[in-house]
């Protein structure tokens, strides 16, 4: 603690002492939206005169440090007017401002924007408006952020309604997810069909792919910095949607007007209704009785309370609160051929996220802003399965009854407690300081199973029963696994020269568990040379490294993914990334930019052979192995933002590979999703005020998949049916692949497989359409919008996944004659590959309202 203190004290003295020597003085203030009082972030304020410049952080703080003298400030932020205030500079001044929206973004001025592309320090970045989010076609009528950052080149998802992003060639488990500064560990709906975070509840959004600041550490590829709006201090709000596949509504407004106000967000989906009537199940054929439901919905909840103490201090509370909740029945009875079936089973399936931040925002002066977090973050996951199956066999005699009483329980999650407090100190337009320091105590729940089952064995004759029972009850509860991790860091934004500009910093982390203590020093660094006032090169360099692992054998990202934390064993992930580029702007606002990148990765993790989420026989850290991974390529990005037609290309090229000792022997193989051409192109097209159209078309290379080359029959069942025919309680025709015929059976066989990911699927492409119709009459009625949007317009069967079939059919030239070599005749082995789509086109309508 001492010496950071002694920090913060030789900043202040230095801040003195330069003011004084230079007599220079200090514009400090916040910049929110006028109407609303909503923070601005990453607003631009520069002086006109020297063009000396900042930009507003995350809280709409801005600090600018200028000679005394006449000053003609600019403070513009994209789909604002900018306004223009002129006055002599004589001491320490403070001005908060607010800016009034654009009606149409063409409006906007935006050709001297100090924060553009061009001027920025930072590559790699990708900025989305939240109105743009808005106006891209949804996937059921459902705004979704993660899919129109999935939008920009360099990111992708794992395959068709994947909200997971795959960044630079890195896994869903190397994406830090902040949500107001708290860190999320799961942000998706409906098995990974839409994200968590409701659209209507954001205030700013930004993706980092490389050059990443000295702030941010904990994972590997990309850093998804949301940060949620803070409620209107001058009137009551209410925006809701309602699509066919959920409602949602947002309410905020002043509880002291100009001082404190509320927001608070909510959406819950329906379709459990519509499970209900279309997927219920209810059967009846030929001795068939089969009844069943299946039920599934999603809910969020997002709430924020801002309270303004005084001119240099303010609070936030923030909260979310997100499940899933999938659960299945069925009862299946059957008599046929003498043999009575009477099977039950109820299955399920929830997980979620909770958080809460409480927020202190602090000026010590002019140069230097404070925040202090204290946050709480929860991932649960909840698995259950119940199966009750009854057989009664009457064709024999005595008749047996057989009952198999399965029940499995799984509960797994990770739990947060965190508190940080980071610094901005600006003493000058040439530098832009960021300080801080970070403890973070985790809590694992790496699985505790229980898992019981009872079997029963029933003979009847004569009105008396010989029963044989057999009881097993497995219980494995894994203790949980405590962690603390820590982090300090210090960045410093620094004018160089009028063309050369560089942000220069170093993350420091430490992650203790197990009596065991990782230390990683992370060095970060960018540059910005201006060639031309319209062109700049950029160039960075950073090393990440990560303490948390995702054990994932579902390709789709399913719930099931296990959060696992480095050990005395499992060994931190770390990667190196090294990008250039050129970034291009043109003053009719067109943005292009080309950059490539080489990252490398070391200790990811991946499952062995053979092993995966259900293998119950050893522990998750026997069950993977540690390998390299590396990715290269490069990114084009074009971009139109401004006047009623605007939109953007955006295409990447790249490899990904990955390397374990103990795989594919040991030899260099493609990452699942090695994507090598990777194409999306965006347009919003605005007629007049009430009608806007878009569209998306999206183009990539298929994913990679490892297949059988060959197949051979299983003989391991054949030595056995003497014993089975003896024994006839355990019986049954459908184990052996009883086909119809007495004499075929198709016996399980054995794939041999080939070099790890060797196969490709087909390419992925899609066309996505949308059209919005908006009433206005504010005054009156509010805001009404009509939404009108086909998915996959053209009906593209884009490949899902790949199911390998086969077998090997037995021919048998008589029917059971007592020596089971009579059986064996010949036989033929067959195989196919078959290709299973996930959506077809899908029209959808949606209605919004805001007053």
């Amino acid at each position: 603690m001492k010496p950071f203190l002694t920090l913060i004290l030789i900043i202040s003295l230095y801040s003195n002492v330069y003011a004084q020597s230079a007599r220079r003085y200090t514009i400090s203030g916040y910049m929110r939206e006028d109407v609303s009082s909503e923070s601005l972030i990453g607003a631009s304020v520069y002086n006109r005169a020297n063009m000396a410049g900042t930009s507003t952080n995350q809280f709409g703080f801005y600090s600018l440090t200028l000679p005394a003298g006449d000053v003609e400030l600019a403070y513009s932020y994209v789909g604002y007017k900018t306004q223009t205030i002129s006055f002599a500079l004589r001491r320490d001044t403070v001005i908060n401002v607010g800016l009034t929206g654009s009606t149409l973004l063409q409006e906007v001025v935006v050709t001297a924007d100090k924060t553009s592309q061009i001027e920025r320090t930072q590559m790699s970045v990708v900025r989305v408006p939240v109105a743009q989010i808005k106006a891209m076609p949804a996937f059921m009528g459902e705004v979704d952020l993660i899919k129109v950052i999935q939008l920009k080149p360099g990111v992708q998802s794992g395959g068709e309604g994947n909200s997971g992003l795959y960044v630079r060639g890195g896994g869903p488990d190397q994406n830090l997810f902040l949500l107001d500064g708290i860190p999320m560990y799961n942000i998706s709906h409906l098995f990974g069909l839409f994200s968590a975070i409701n659209a209507d509840a954001i205030n700013n959004m930004e993706i980092i792919k490389g050059g990443f600041p000295a702030r941010y550490g904990g994972r590997m590829s990309s850093v998804l910095d949301i940060s949620l709006r803070e409620g209107n201090m001058q009137k009551f709000n209410v925006e809701g949607s309602v699509g066919i596949v959920s409602a949602k509504l947002m309410v905020e407004g002043p509880i002291i007007k100009d001082k404190t106000s509320f927001i608070i967000s909510g959406r819950r989906s329906f379709n459990d209704a519509l499970a209900a009537s279309l997927i219920s199940l209810d059967n009846e054929d030929e001795g068939i009785n089969e009844k069943g439901t299946t039920n599934y919905y999603f809910y969020d909840v997002t709430a924020k309370i801002n309270h303004r103490f005084s001119a240099n201090d303010r609070i936030y509370l923030s909260a979310y609160l997100g499940d899933d909740k999938y659960n299945s029945q069925n009862r299946f009875t059957q008599d046929k051929y003498g043999v009575l079936y009477d099977n039950r089973t109820d299955e399920g399936l929830k997980w979620g996220n909770g958080a809460a931040a409480l927020r202190w925002n602090h000026v010590f002066n002019p140069k230097l802003f404070s925040n202090t977090t204290l946050s709480y973050s929860r991932y649960r996951f909840n698995n259950w399965s119940e199966k009750d199956n009854k057989i009664t066999i009457f064709h024999v005699n005595p008749p047996v009854t057989h009952r198999d009483y399965y029940k499995f329980l799984h509960d797994s999650g990770v739990e947060d407690w965190g508190g940080k407090i980071a610094f901005d100190y600006l003493p000058s337009p040439n530098h832009y300081i960021r300080f801080g320091v970070n403890a973070i105590h985790h809590t694992y729940n790496v699985g505790a199973d229980a898992v019981n089952r009872i079997s029963v064995s029933e003979e009847e004759e004569n009105g008396e029963s010989d029963t044989e029972e057999n009881e097993e009850s497995i219980i494995g509860v894994l203790s949980k696994i405590y962690a603390w991790e820590y982090s300090a860091y210090f960045e410093d934004d620094i004018k160089l020269t009028e063309r050369l500009k560089a942000n220069v910093g170093v993350h420091w982390s430490a992650f203790g568990v197990e009596e065991k203590t990782y230390n990683s020093l992370q060095p970060r660094v960018s540059a910005r040379y201006l060639i031309t006032p319209l062109l700049s090169a950029k160039a960075s360099y950073s090393r990440m490294a990560q303490y948390v692992h995702l054990l994932t054998s579902a390709g789709i990202g399913m719930p099931s993914d296990l959060w696992v934390p480095s050990t005395a064993r499992m060994r931190p992930q770390t990667s190196d990334q090294l990008a250039a580029g050129l970034a291009r702007e043109f003053k009719d606002a067109y943005e292009i930019s080309l950059e490539g990148y080489y990252k490398t990765m070391n200790n990811v993790l991946e499952y062995r052979e053979g092993s995966g989420f259900f293998d119950a026989s050893s522990t998750w850290e026997q069950k993977v192995v540690q390998g390299k991974g590396r990715s290269y390529g490069m990114e084009l990005f074009i971009e139109k933002k401004r006047g009623s037609f605007t939109g953007w290309i955006g295409y990447a090229l790249s490899w990904t590979d990955r390397q374990f000792d103990e795989l594919n022997d040991g030899r260099w193989f493609p990452y699942k999703y090695d994507r090598r051409h990777d194409i999306s192109i965006a347009v919003t097209k605005r007629f007049g005020k009430n009608i806007e159209m878009s569209g998306t078309w999206v183009f990539g290379t298929g994913n990679c998949v490892t297949v059988p080359v060959g197949i051979y029959p299983g003989n391991d069942l054949i030595g056995n049916m003497q014993d089975k025919w003896n024994n006839i309680d355990e019986w049954w025709w459908p184990i052996y692949g009883y086909t119809g015929n007495n004499n075929k059976w198709n016996l399980q066989p054995y794939f041999d497989y080939g070099e790890r990911n060797s196969y490709r699927m087909e390419a992925y492409h899609r066309l996505d359409l949308n059209i919005s119709f908006t009433f206005l009459n504010r005054e009156k009625w509010g805001e009404h919008k009509l939404i009108f949007g086909v998915y996959n317009v053209y009906n593209r069967k884009n490949p899902f996944y790949i199911d390998a079939e086969g077998g090997y059919i037995q021919d048998y030239n008589s029917w059971y004659s007592g020596n089971p070599a009579t059986w064996l005749m010949t036989g033929t082995i067959y195989y196919k590959f078959s290709q299973y789509s996930l959506f077809p086109i899908i029209p959808s309508f949606s209605y919004h309202f805001k007053f």
